[in-house]
């Protein structure tokens, strides 16, 4: 329940029957209720970011997983491409999120380095890979971090998805700086 629904005394919660009301029209915008209204291109706009941030650490993870060479380095090839998988259903997810809000993913290639929070890294020793993943895995988790703030009720449904993603983005993390440690 938003913090917008009314009282009828102190107290007591109720919900707000003009919202209800305004729900049951504009039955063609789906997913999109009034009161999210005044946010939806926002939030679009933010999702759409993330969706290229998650589509560049595809692309990065991949490259790294491929051309990861050295003694540790079948186990953390194998790591980065488990994490490529779970980028790419994060993707998958947001894009989703964007449609059910009424929005475009944006999936154009010439703009997705320029969009995304994370960079794209071509490093071809380990160390320097598993350290250009831990940044942009710590890059993620800030920006996932400030958009949970931004959207606070405005959108609960895009909020919890957001906390989802940043939980697994931290176990990215986590994983990550536990071979910093074993690479040295």
């Amino acid at each position: 329940m938003s913090s917008n629904a009314s009282s009828s005394k102190p107290g007591k919660l109720v919900l707000d029957q003009a919202r209800l009301d305004a729900a049951k029209q504009s039955l063609d915008q789906g997913a999109v209720t009034p009161d999210l209204g005044p946010w939806r291109k926002d939030i679009v706009q933010l999702l759409n970011d993330a969706l290229a941030t998650e589509l560049v650490c595809v692309l990065r993870y991949k490259r790294h997983h491929f051309t990861a060479t050295g003694l540790e380095s079948p186990a953390i090839a194998e790591e980065f491409l488990v994490h490529a998988t779970e980028e790419q259903a994060h993707a998958d997810k947001i894009a989703q999120r964007i449609v059910q809000l009424g929005g475009e993913p944006d999936l154009n290639p010439d703009s997705l380095t320029r969009r995304s929070h994370a960079d794209y890294d071509e490093a071809l020793d380990l160390h320097a890979m598993i350290r250009a993943n831990l940044v942009a895995e710590r890059v993620a988790i800030e920006a996932y971090t400030q958009m949970i703030e931004l959207i606070g009720g405005k959108d609960p449904t895009t909020r919890r998805l957001i906390e989802q993603i940043l939980e697994q983005e931290q176990e990215h993390a986590d994983e990550l700086s536990d071979w910093m440690t074993k690479a040295k």
